[in-house]
């Protein structure tokens, strides 16, 4: 198991550079939680708590 995780590290590091950019990943990321967390704010909007 080891072994696996040591291999599979030393091919990613051979690599240059990512082809998109970690940054663009966690801003899409982002970007759709909030849209999801407005979306269910306005669905539950006037409702009374449970």
């Amino acid at each position: 198991m080891l072994s696996t995780a040591i291999t599979l590290a030393a091919e990613t590091a051979e690599h240059d550079a990512p082809a998109v950019s970690p940054y663009v990943i966690g801003a899409v990321a982002l970007g759709l939680l909030l849209v999801l967390l407005l979306a269910v704010v306005s669905f539950g909007g006037g409702r009374e708590h449970s």
